[in-house]
């Protein structure tokens, strides 16, 4: 297979945008390290996939730059940019196969027919759709049309990958699947690739480092595991995952919760009143006949399990138990709670 170019850096600087009345942007950073994965995750409007379209030059910034391998792209046309792209519907076309919807863009390039015809099938091999080089987009299903789109936009060999929503059309188990093979995929060409998505696993499982944006700027951005175990905000601990607001008084570091000292994260308020975002899995819960809680739902997720108690000043919390756990517990059930110690960050009561 011809060897692949290593991917580059890129900034996006104080990048803004209006829609109206409406700012989509408001002066968002963000770098990414050569053959670095990011994903942007956040709800819909946040400004995630307006910053895709910014660098990819499908829309004009009304102030910033794109800086791709130190060349300022800001104001230029979107055909000059080296980038592949794939998106969330497919966009094949419907009377080419999928070899001739790979080759596509070396066509516009210029390339030989021979060359179009090898690097088509070495990208085809690539996504493991050599054996369907000659169906068209008809004859494939959603998942091989979008591994045909990965393949196309692997094709030229562009400085930066962008996937825009690339798996949300997808079902459950194949966007599973594609979204490793993506992973793999990125791994093996090297390309500096940014993911604009709202699916909060997805991101997580898939990407070096993960932003997550509201109202057109970036909460944080982290590793993965940073972002869940140490979130910056409360925004961005109550969007990741799943989060319980419980009432404590916080002083030197830690937060006195129910019979529990919480380590403060960087960033909590430090003393007082406080409501501590407890994370559904440091909520132990323990059958107990004259427990303090009654258990009010339980629900069996396959590895695991959810439980909702309410507690006898009247507030739900969600717990995460083992499987067994979670088909023991009923409904009515009466159950003894503890906190793990696991370091949480602390907000203002509302």
């Amino acid at each position: 297979m011809t060897p692949q170019r290593q991917g580059v850096a890129v900034r996006l600087e104080g990048l803004s945008r209006h829609y109206g009345a409406v700012r989509a942007l408001d002066g968002l950073d963000l770098e990414l390290a050569p053959g670095e994965m990011v994903a942007l995750l956040g709800p819909s409007g946040c400004g995630k996939t307006t910053a895709l379209r910014l660098l990819a030059g499908l829309e004009d910034a009304d102030a910033g730059r794109d800086v791709v391998d130190g060349r300022d792209l800001t104001d230029v046309p979107v055909s000059k940019r080296d980038m592949g792209m794939v998106f969330q519907a497919y966009s094949l076309f419907p009377h080419m196969t999928a070899r001739q919807n790979v080759a596509f863009g070396l066509r516009l390039r210029g390339r030989s027919s021979a060359e179009q015809r090898s690097r088509a099938g070495e990208m085809l091999e690539l996504v493991g759709l050599s054996s369907q080089a000659d169906r068209y987009a008809h004859q494939m299903s959603g998942g091989q049309q979008q591994r045909v789109a990965l393949a196309r936009a692997l094709a030229i060999e562009p400085q930066v990958l962008l996937l825009d929503e690339p798996l949300s059309a997808l079902d459950a188990k194949v966007r599973v699947q594609l979204r490793d093979e993506i992973r793999r995929i990125q791994l093996d060409v090297g390309a500096t690739t940014l993911l604009v998505t709202h699916d909060q696993e997805e991101a997580l499982a898939v990407a070096d480092r993960v932003g997550v944006m509201r109202g057109g700027r970036l909460e944080q951005i982290a590793a993965p595991g940073e972002i869940y175990t140490s979130p910056a905000t409360a925004f961005v601990a109550e969007f990741v995952g799943l989060t319980n607001r419980m009432d404590g008084v916080a002083a030197d570091g830690v937060a006195q919760v129910m019979r529990a000292r919480i380590p403060l994260l960087p960033g909590s308020v430090a003393s007082g009143p406080v409501s501590v975002l407890v994370r559904p899995e440091s909520v132990e819960v323990h059958t107990q006949r004259d427990g303090e809680a009654e258990v009010v739902a339980a629900s069996f997720l396959g590895s695991l399990g959810r439980v909702r108690v309410r507690t006898a000043d009247g507030a739900v919390l969600l717990a995460q138990v083992p499987t067994g756990g979670a088909g023991v517990l009923q409904v009515g059930d009466r159950v003894s709670l503890a906190l793990r110690p696991v370091p949480a960050l602390a907000v203002s009561r509302d």
